[in-house]
């Protein structure tokens, strides 16, 4: 239940009302964005609420349980503050958002409705809709490790020890063709056998997408020609002579962490624990050829 301030309270009892929607959204690097549905911008505690005209919501789900409700919102990228690139590069996955309820005529009524987590973001032909979960996510997020088969580190990072930046597991091209925003070939990778860079992280060094990184979903050879081909698409239009730096990929395999890096003292997975073909076999009968009498071997 919420607790309204005395000011608050009796301003929402009046026939006529000055009331606004506000969204302030903190990103993990520390950027903090304010945006309302008012025809001005607000300052509230310091912080600048634009007008951003488009900006709506979707109808708001929760439960009286520990699932993970939400809602979305969705406008146009109007605002200079939400740019394409950024979407693209993932700056707001993970960033936290408070919505507010505020009379704009006297922004110290203000009342706060409700804290979520943005989950994933989508854009579509200028526009974007980022899925706003309930704080409940947190309790879906893995904490600690995980007994499994695969290696749960991170290629290159101090548990796996593997140095990225040595040139055996990295190399740099230019586009030579492109034939959409996730796949075009390249020169000056034709020394690395087809899929290295499978899984790997591929980043612009120039033209439109440069600053961005993607992972790479297939990696091919074709006549000392690399192919490449993304996960996601590049927010913006690819095109020959790009430069790039693309490191090499793991599928997280204690086979491959030994025989394509050599770095199986290393290994952050469990690769012996039993399987469920081992969970579900059974002893064999065998029949003896004098009594006939079965025995388990």
């Amino acid at each position: 239940m919420k607790t309204l301030e005395p000011a608050l309270a009796s301003h929402l009892t009046q026939k006529v009302t000055t009331l606004a929607n506000c969204w302030r959204l903190t990103r993990r690097d520390g950027t903090v964005l304010g945006f309302t549905d008012h025809d001005r911008p607000l300052v509230i505690s310091g912080v600048t609420y634009d007008a951003v005209a488009g900006l709506g919501t979707s109808e708001t789900v929760a439960s009286a349980d520990l699932s993970v409700g939400g809602g979305e919102i969705m406008g146009a990228l109007s605002s200079a503050a939400i740019t394409d690139a950024d979407i693209s590069r993932g700056a707001y996955d993970g960033a936290t958002i408070d919505v507010f309820l505020v009379n704009w005529a006297d922004v110290g009524q203000i009342l706060h409705q409700r804290s979520g987590v943005i989950g994933e973001v989508t854009r579509r032909d200028g526009s974007f809709v980022a899925e706003v979960r309930s704080l409940a996510d947190a309790l879906d997020q893995e904490r600690g490790r995980i007994y499994q088969h695969r290696c749960d580190a991170d290629l290159g990072d101090g548990r796996c020890g593997i140095d990225l930046a040595s040139a055996g597991y990295r190399g740099s091209g230019t586009i030579v063709a492109v034939e959409s925003r996730t796949r075009f070939s390249s020169d000056g990778l034709g020394t690395f056998a087809a899929g290295w860079f499978q899984r790997g992280r591929l980043g612009f060094a120039s033209g439109a997408n440069a600053g961005s990184a993607f992972e790479v979903k297939i990696h091919r050879l074709a006549d000392g020609i690399a192919q490449f081909e993304l996960w996601q698409p590049a927010a913006a239009a690819i095109a020959v002579g790009d430069a790039f730096v693309v490191s090499a990929g793991c599928d997280k395999l204690i086979d491959t962490c030994d025989q394509r890096f050599g770095n199986a003292l290393n290994f952050r997975g469990f690769p012996h624990i039993p399987g469920s073909d081992y969970l579900l076999a059974h002893p064999a009968l065998t029949a003896l050829p004098n009594d006939g009498k079965a025995l388990v071997a």
